[in-house]
């Protein structure tokens, strides 16, 4: 198993019961795939360095996961599939960090 740390932006205009049933998809998702999740953060809703699809915000959702390097294609895919999320990002990392993040915090410096 890999540590993989994903970031999720989910488009601005839906509700929070929305991104509550999005973020438990996404955590279904890598379940079904045989990983699983070691942390989770939602750093809210921020705003983008440059409008996507016409949004100038969006909800950020970050998350901590031990999965199979080959199945992250297979995750690429299903999330690409769901239009309320507007990018994601997998990033491979040797360890994970200490949560909660610096976002989070508030000391992004």
């Amino acid at each position: 198993m890999n540590n993989f740390e994903t970031t999720l932006l989910i488009s601005s205009d839906i509700s929070e019961k929305n991104l509550d049933n999005i973020s438990k998809e996404f955590e279904k998702l890598v379940g079904n795939q045989g990983g699983s999740i070691v942390g989770k953060e939602n750093w809210g809703l921020r705003s983008l360095s440059y409008k996507i699809n016409s949004l100038k915000k969006a909800f950020y959702l970050f998350y901590q996961i031990n999965i199979e390097g080959q199945k992250i294609q297979a995750l690429k895919k299903n999330l690409f599939q769901n239009e309320k999320i507007i990018r994601y990002l997998f990033i491979k990392v040797n360890m994970h960090d200490e949560l909660p993040t610096k976002i989070l915090t508030g000391n992004e410096s």
